[in-house]
């Protein structure tokens, strides 16, 4: 059985992987100076982004949780693989072949690996299935629709055979037993044994953000069929409905570079968006839109700021106003615009291409209105505002909404949209928003009002020493600044200038902790090296060493930077010789001037002003 993978591929593979591409698959990063992407942290939701990236470094740190690893501990945090899960999977996407150690610990692989893999293999068959004669029902389906051969195969749309057991046998000639089956939803328990959970049925994959396979949504096609008209896979250990968004893998290279998503109802709807050019359509699958679907979003966004939108599309029944009352409730966590857009006599997106093209689907977008707009409006809708009972009992509706608003600038101008409604005097409406508002903060928060962003304090309390912390004196900027740069650009400097800046201890003890571990490198040209150093510094100094590695060194290109780091070396280099000419100073005023001693100190002196001189013309 083989053994550990080899740790020169362990190696090897993290040196070829570009961490940035890994994160930028969950997370939209920006620059953030010389070297640094910056995103919306992953690992714990927040309003402006503190989560930074170094990919030259292989690094990861965010400054609001404290979270920081490479691309191996970010795989696993994630997805929840193990060590070996994380490597392998990897190699596999380098195309590198790995190599085990023999007579060493078999590879660990955890439960959620072979999820994954059944997923896809029921995925490829349901695809396979899509040609077949039987399936002739589904291609009907798709083609009235107005989706051909070529836009299934884009949406790896597919096929259930009507049998009990199709797939089953098909996964089981392949290895997978029926607990791994059973666990990934792809089967249900019967009283004779284990059948198919989807049959007879068009079947979507559900993907993540990193294109893997988590679950089906399938639709009913058969008029034997008695199950619901759409069957989703049930809850998994890989499948949450609450986080997963239907078409998100397709639609996020857009999503992050438009700032703009576009929230449908259904499947058919996403596939009609993405061919008509709206390809930035997403759809929830099978559970309202929530919170958890937001955090997913936010950060594939990038919505770090009020320039993005995200438009939400419903039909004008009273279900669809349900939903985007539900809508609502959530999506002031969002930093973007919301919108509402509602299609034309009630048509959905998929019905709307069918009946007026393409483009009428993108025209969609164009009739959308502010969501607090649509809400006050359903709001109002069922009062008489022919009547002051009426227009008053409207007011005290739609007033909390406008209470809630954030924005300062944006609640003003909603109390006159309001009164306009209303056809009230605006100061009315305005003294009634203002006792709403007060209604919400002495009763607590509404439901469905934004969430105060919270961090956990760190697990060391008040032991933990970050870079806010550290105290604002000349002394202690220079070793900042200096460990800052060698971590982030030491494989770039001269060896020599690096080893004589940390030679010598540094005044702050956090900061001499980092130094300690950063001399004891035994090579800054080995791929990952700063990541290794920051692992081996002493607790609880670690936190502040991701900081160093991961924070904004401030200069305007990499050669400057550089430049800027070698310049910080040689004044703690310089540093160290004035603090032991001082101490020179001082002890040639205690012994004789002819002495032995008076000689040596003279001579050393000498020695110091040479090597300060020589340094001074290597700066210049």
């Amino acid at each position: 059985m083989a053994g550990r993978i080899r740790q020169a591929d362990v190696d090897e593979v993290k040196s070829r992987t570009n961490i940035a591409d890994i994160i930028g698959e969950r997370v939209a990063l920006k620059s953030a100076g010389v070297g640094s992407l910056k995103g919306l942290c992953p690992f714990h939701d927040e309003r402006s982004p503190s989560f930074n990236v170094r990919p030259q470094a292989g690094f990861y740190h965010c400054f609001g949780c404290g979270e920081s690893g490479d691309v191996y501990s970010f795989l696993r945090a994630m997805d929840h693989v193990t060590f070996t899960e994380a490597v392998e999977r990897l190699a596999g996407r380098i195309g590198y072949s790995l190599h085990y150690e023999d007579g060493g610990s078999a590879p660990e692989h955890t439960g959620r690996a072979r999820l994954y893999a059944a997923n896809a293999a029921a995925a490829e068959f349901f695809r396979s299935q899509l040609m077949t004669p039987e399936a002739d029902i589904a291609r009907r389906f798709l083609g009235q629709r107005g989706f051909d051969a070529g836009a299934a195969g884009h949406f790896g749309v597919g096929y259930a055979p009507k049998g009990w057991s199709g797939m089953h046998s098909a996964l089981r000639a392949q290895g997978y037993t029926d607990e791994e089956l059973s666990s990934a939803g792809l089967v249900s328990q019967g009283q004779r044994g284990v059948y198919d959970r989807f049959r007879g049925r068009v079947v979507w994959p559900i993907r993540d953000v990193t294109g893997q396979v988590l679950g089906f949504g399938a639709r009913r096609l058969h008029d034997d069929d008695n199950g619901p008209k759409y069957l989703n896979t049930p809850e998994t250990t890989i499948y949450k409905k609450a986080q997963v968004l239907y078409g998100l893998d397709l639609a996020k290279r857009e999503v992050s570079r438009q700032h703009r998503v576009v929230v449908v109802e259904g499947y058919t709807d996403v596939m009609a968006c993405h061919l008509a050019g709206i390809t930035t359509a997403i759809a929830t699958c099978g559970t309202a839109f929530g919170s958890d679907h937001i955090t997913v979003l936010r950060r594939v966004m990038g919505d770090d700021s009020t320039a993005g939108e995200v438009v939400f599309t419903f039909d004008p029944d009273a279900a669809g106003q349900k939903a985007a009352l539900r809508a609502f409730a959530d999506a002031k966590r969002f930093n973007a615009q919301t919108y509402v857009a509602t299609g034309p006599e009630g048509l959905d997106p998929c019905d709307l291409r069918l009946a007026r093209g393409d483009g009428a689907v993108r025209a969609l977008l164009e009739t959308k209105v502010p969501m607090v707009e649509f809400v006050l409006d359903q709001r109002i809708s069922g009062y008489d505002l022919a009547s002051v009972e009426g227009r008053v009992g409207a007011l005290r509706t739609a007033a909390p909404v406008v209470a809630e608003l954030r924005d300062p600038l944006l609640q003003p101008e909603y109390v006159r949209v309001l009164a306009r409604r209303l056809g009230m005097d605006t100061e009315d409406v305005r003294r009634e928003v203002e006792r709403a508002g007060r209604t919400t903060t002495t009763s607590g928060r509404r439901e469905g009002s934004p969430v105060a962003e919270a961090v956990a304090p760190d697990a060391e309390g008040a032991l933990r020493v970050t870079l806010a912390t550290l105290p604002r004196t000349p002394g202690v900027a220079i070793e900042r600044d200096a460990l800052m740069g060698v971590l982030q650009f030491g494989h770039r400097m001269d060896p020599a200038l690096v080893a004589r800046a940390l030679e010598l201890p540094f005044r702050h003890p956090a900061l001499d902790a980092v130094r300690v571990a950063v001399r004891d490198v035994s090579s800054m040209q080995r791929p990952g090296w700063a990541v290794d150093a920051v692992a081996t510094v002493r607790e609880p100094y670690r936190a502040l060493a991701a900081e160093l590695l991961a924070g904004d060194f401030p200069a305007l290109s990499d050669e400057a930077a550089v430049s800027s780091a070698s310049d910080l070396a040689r004044r703690l280099v310089m540093r160290g010789l004035d603090r032991e000419k001082s101490e020179l100073l001082g002890a040639i005023q205690r012994v004789p001037a002819d002495s032995e001693e008076g000689r040596r100190i003279r001579l050393r002196l000498r020695e110091l002003d040479a090597t300060r001189q020589a340094i001074a013309d290597e700066a210049s």
